[in-house]
């Protein structure tokens, strides 16, 4: 595996490309501390082997891994999970209380990830989904702490983005794993203000107020990093929490005013990030900012949808 999957963050954390679609889209964690270690995040199956060539470099131990920290059981997040815990015997597998049961028995993950993307392409993005065995499966509690090598680590349940997440707070960096609580960040806009964060809303289980106290939560902390799962360490500037913020009313506001539509919300929704983008430098070229946004923006639409029908 190539250096450029791994980008040492300091204080011991290490970003690895989970390389699912293509390189820089999915982002999991290693943190070594003590002697110990800890996985933030699995990325899918065919991540395992990028975690292993890792730990095989730096000579770590399998029997080292303590945890594996799904922040929530979306496959892109949670997929390699029962995979790892047969390439690490020590490892416990810490998981929200909502989505224990279905990294457990994940027939149902399973089902619904092949009625979306078709048998073909789900075995190609996510392959053999591994059960989690039930003994060796904790459920996190809100507030409940973890060591690893001494080190601290603050479980918070964070809905919004899904009932089944919880944020991970490592005092030592000051930082958070936020799995996708602090949306997709897009590296490629040179802004004053910080990277550009784009809430994600993806299906299923998006509702607006839970994602604003989530985020203010995180603020709380007053952090000096983020670990984000799309993509990788940022440094934290409050202005990305107020832009979060404001782009939670903004979808708000464009699903009402779109009446549900999906197709008209996705439009929107690239106008509306867009518009912020460039208001922060407007000498990004419109269309190309406009278009970067569409895949993402194609999957908020339909969270947006899912959370209309449901009013």
């Amino acid at each position: 595996m190539s250096e450029s999957s791994y980008t040492g963050l300091g204080d011991g954390i290490t970003s690895i490309d989970a390389h699912y679609l293509k390189p820089g889209l999915v982002s999991f964690y290693l943190l070594e501390h003590g002697g110990e270690c800890a996985v933030i995040d699995t990325g899918t199956v065919h991540s395992v082997p990028v975690l292993e060539a890792l730990l095989k470099q730096r000579g770590i131990a399998s029997e080292q891994i303590r945890y594996i920290m799904p922040t929530h059981v979306h496959l892109d997040h949670a997929g390699g999970a029962g995979a790892m815990l047969q390439s690490f015997p020590e490892a416990t597998l810490l998981v929200h209380p909502r989505g224990a049961r279905h990294l457990i028995d994940p027939v149902r993950l399973i089902a619904g990830s092949i009625a979306v993307y078709g048998e073909d392409l789900f075995a190609q993005l996510y392959g053999d989904i591994v059960p989690a065995p039930a003994e060796r499966v904790i459920e996190v509690g809100d507030g409940d702490r973890f060591e690893v090598g001494g080190r601290s680590l603050l479980c918070r349940h964070t809905p919004g983005h899904a009932d089944h997440h919880y944020c991970v707070w490592d005092e030592h960096s000051r930082g958070w794993f936020a799995g996708d609580m602090f949306g997709i960040c897009y590296h490629e806009f040179r802004l004053s203000g910080g990277d550009f964060c784009m809430l994600s809303t993806t299906p299923t289980q998006f509702r607006p107020d839970a994602m604003r106290e989530s985020l203010r939560l995180l603020g709380a902390a007053n952090p000096q990093r983020i670990y984000l799962n799309h993509f990788g360490g940022i440094d934290y500037f409050s202005s990305q929490l107020e832009g979060l913020l404001a782009q939670v009313d903004g979808y708000v506001d464009i699903a009402e005013g779109c009446g549900g539509d999906a197709a008209l919300m996705e439009e929107a929704i690239m106008d509306y990030c867009s518009e912020q983008v460039l208001a922060m430098n407007p000498e990004l070229n419109m269309r190309e900012v406009r278009e970067s946004f569409r895949f993402d923006a194609q999957l908020n639409a339909q969270g947006l949808a899912v959370w209309k029908a449901r009013q």
